[in-house]
C-alpha cells in the first residue's frame, strides 16, 4: 500500500518581477498564511495543536512584515548534501528580509524504494533565520516550521528515541503525516563569490497521525490513525549554496 498525495495541495506559485530593480517582489505574509492553512487541513480538531500553530504562524506573520517587498533582495539556492547522500532530492530557497533576518524554505521528496528499503516521504520546513552578523555568512539562529507525509518500513539499526519507537520499522511499516515546530542554530562559511558551505542542527516538536502495518507490503492495519508527539532533533543540514 503505498502513500497518496494530493496535487492540489504541492502548488508553487511563481514570484513576479519587480521591474525597478531586478528583483522580486513576494507577499511574505500571503505565502505563511498559504503554507500553514493547506497544514492545517491535515489535522484533527484538537485545539492545542491547531493553538500552536496559529501562534507560530503570527509569530512568522510579524517577522516577514518587517520585509521591504519592493527593494531588490538576495536570493540563495541551496541542497542538503545529506539527503542527498540517502537519495532524497531537495531544494532549499533563502530570502533575504532585511540586514539580519532571512526565510528560509526548503522541502525533499522520495517517491521509491532504497536498497529495497520503503522511504517514501515528502515534506516542507520554512524557517526564519536571524544572523548575528550579516546574512548570508556567520552564526545565525532560527525558528521553523514543518509538515508532510511518509511510508516507511523495513530500515534496521534503528534505536527507540525518548518514547518514539524507531525500531519497529524493521518490521512493521508507518504510514501518515506530521506537523510541527523546532528551532536551530547553524554556522555559514563564504567559499567564492556567489557560493557558501552551510552547517545546521535544530530540535522541536511533530504531532503525527499514523497507520501501522505488520509488514511492508500488507494492508491489514495493526493501529488505525493513532496520535503520537515526537521530540527531538527536526533539523540536520550540510548545505552546498549559491546566491545571487
Amino acid at each position: 500500500m503505498s502513500s497518496h498525495y494530493n496535487k492540489n495541495e504541492s502548488t508553487f506559485h511563481y514570484f513576479p518581477q519587480d521591474k525597478r530593480g531586478g528583483g522580486y517582489l513576494i507577499d511574505f505574509k500571503l505565502f505563511i498564511f498559504y503554507l500553514t492553512t493547506s497544514v492545517t487541513k491535515r489535522i484533527n480538531k484538537r485545539s492545542n495543536v491547531r493553538l500552536a500553530l496559529l501562534l507560530i504562524s503570527c509569530l512568522l506573520n510579524s517577522l516577514t512584515g518587517l520585509a521591504d517587498s519592493g527593494v531588490k533582495t538576495e536570493v540563495g539556492i541551496k541542497t542538503n548534501l545529506i539527503y542527498d547522500a540517502l537519495l532524497s532530492p531537495n531544494l532549499g530557497v533563502e530570502i533575504g528580509l532585511s540586514r539580519n533576518l532571512t526565510l528560509d524554505v526548503n522541502g525533499s521528496i522520495n517517491g521509491w524504494k532504497v536498497n529495497d528499503h520503503i522511504w517514501k516521504h515528502w515534506f516542507a520546513q520554512p524557517e526564519v533565520r536571524y544572523w548575528f552578523c550579516d546574512r548570508f555568512c556567520g552564526h545565525f539562529v532560527g525558528a521553523h516550521l514543518h509538515g508532510g507525509q511518509y511510508n516507511l518500513g523495513k530500515i534496521s539499526g534503528l534505536s527507540d528515541f525518548l518514547g518514539t519507537h524507531f525500531s519497529r520499522l524493521k518490521d512493521t511499516r508507518y504510514q501518515g503525516w506530521f506537523v510541527g515546530a523546532g528551532i536551530a542554530y547553524g554556522y555559514t562559511w563564504m567559499i567564492g563569490k556567489h557560493w557558501s558551505a552551510e552547517a545546521e542542527i535544530g530540535i522541536g516538536w511533530a504531532y503525527s497521525r499514523y497507520d501501522r502495518f505488520p509488514c511492508t507490503e500488507c494492508g491489514t492495519k495493526i493501529e488505525n490513525d493513532k496520535a503520537h508527539n515526537y521530540f527531538g532533533p527536526t533539523k540536520l543540514a550540510l548545505n552546498l549554496i549559491y546566491v545571487f
